[in-house]
């Protein structure tokens, strides 16, 4: 399309702004976060379940190494992919807890798992490749592989099955087109953990299938609350190493959040290209950042017990309040900081202040226009009819939300019939 004769504004955005950029939506999660601040700003008493973000500070020990990298001068570009110092840390990271065996070839760091994802997905996406995204998805899997000129493949899952896919649905979306299948385990936004037993018979689908390649989130990792092991799919299937890319980052489990550091680990090949393509963007990732995330990854790790035992008992308190609410139905996940209730037992009622709720977002934005509470719709996540909640929150803020969540919904009525 040429740029239009007459220079206008409006006529120019369609012209102007790339396909890519276009086809990319705004993330519900931080257009939830932003609205609750805002709110906050206005001086409401806004409590926000929205964010994926741990209440707990970075460890001491972290923040310390960052000092010490700063005052050794570790303030420079370094190489693209991380100093090698870190890649031996995330090597034997991989080593240790998963059973991976990388060389530094195969390792990279990012700024943040979502870069992961993104190099990924530039290296290998092309028009018409399809990339299969189980839901309840993160946000950003679809958009990215839009972005990049894929197609998103969504597989609805259900709470009948523990929000997870099964065999047979993987194998009823593979098609002669698939490139990728996003696997994320602890899921966001539902916790939902894929065991070995499920990984297995996955797996067997995939061998099938020597075209399709696997993104294994594996972000919450040390957010499982139930006896069973964490496994990633490549140390159950070893036979598929060569198709799958391990991602993970300290952001979650060691309260790093901001300091953008995520990393992966596959087939050598495919990291090369990832870091050709970082070089060309952000080049590497915050130097200082890189040094408390050698620290996390060798240095204690006692405290990962104790919060995973607080996370766990706010879980166990939001699901029993929210199951105590008509209208309401919760599973209990077995990982992550999120429950992700059914509010289709709402849907049709109005609200306390007149808004109809018709849909899981309509029910989101009333609960937090009404009620000062801000989640997240089930919608934004690729299966309606829910909502997300973060419990990454102190107890007394989730029992206060909790409870203004029962008195928003006991005050909900059914519309009335027109005369």
């Amino acid at each position: 399309m040429p740029p239009p004769a007459d220079g206008s504004a409006t006529a120019s955005d369609e012209w102007f702004f790339s396909r890519a950029a276009q086809r990319l939506k705004a993330s519900a999660t931080n257009a939830t976060s932003q609205r609750a601040r805002e709110l906050r700003a206005e001086g409401r008493d806004i409590i926000a379940l929205s964010a994926g973000e741990p209440d707990f500070d970075t460890p001491a020990h972290i923040r310390r190494a960052a000092s010490d990298a700063m005052q050794a001068g570790h303030t420079r570009y370094t190489n693209v992919g991380g100093v090698p110092e870190l890649k031996d840390a995330i090597r034997a990271k991989f080593l240790d807890e998963n059973g991976l065996r990388f060389e530094r070839s195969e390792v990279m760091a990012s700024t943040g798992g979502k870069q992961v994802i993104a190099n990924a997905l530039l290296a290998t996406i092309n028009a018409g490749d399809e990339v299969i995204v189980p839901a309840p998805y993160w946000v950003s899997y679809p958009e990215l592989v839009s972005f990049c000129g894929g197609t998103p493949v969504t597989v609805p899952t259900s709470a009948r099955n523990g929000f997870l896919i099964t065999a047979e649905e993987l194998e009823a979306a593979i098609t002669p087109r698939t490139k990728w299948l996003m696997l994320n385990s602890p899921c966001n936004p539902s916790g939902a953990v894929y065991h070995e037993q499920r990984l297995s018979e996955l797996a067997a689908v995939l061998e099938r299938h020597p075209q399709v390649h696997v993104l294994s989130d594996d972000i919450y990792e040390h957010l499982i609350y139930s006896d069973a092991p964490f496994r990633t799919l490549a140390s159950v299937a070893p036979g598929l190493a060569g198709r799958i890319l391990t991602m993970n980052g300290v952001s979650k489990a060691y309260s790093m959040t901001g300091w953008r550091i995520g990393f992966a680990g596959g087939p050598a090949k495919l990291i090369k290209v990832m870091e050709k393509i970082q070089g060309q963007t952000t080049s590497c990732p915050n130097a200082i950042a890189q040094w408390a995330t050698i620290a996390a990854l060798t240095g204690p790790k006692d405290f990962l017990a104790e919060r995973r035992a607080s996370f766990r008992e706010r879980r166990d308190l939001v699901v029993s309040r929210i199951n105590a609410i008509d209208g309401l139905e919760c599973l209990t996940p077995d990982g992550a900081f999120y429950v992700y209730p059914s509010c289709e037992g709402l849907l049709g009622r109005v609200s306390p202040a007149g808004r109809t709720i018709d849909s899981d977002r309509d029910f989101a934005e009333a609960l937090l226009e009404e009620a000062n509470v801000a989640v997240v719709f089930g919608e934004a996540f690729g299966l309606a009819g829910h909502f997300r909640i973060s419990y990454a929150s102190p107890t007394a803020q989730l029992s206060e939300a909790c409870d203004r969540i029962e008195a928003f919904c006991v005050r909900t009525s059914y519309r009335r019939a027109k005369a």
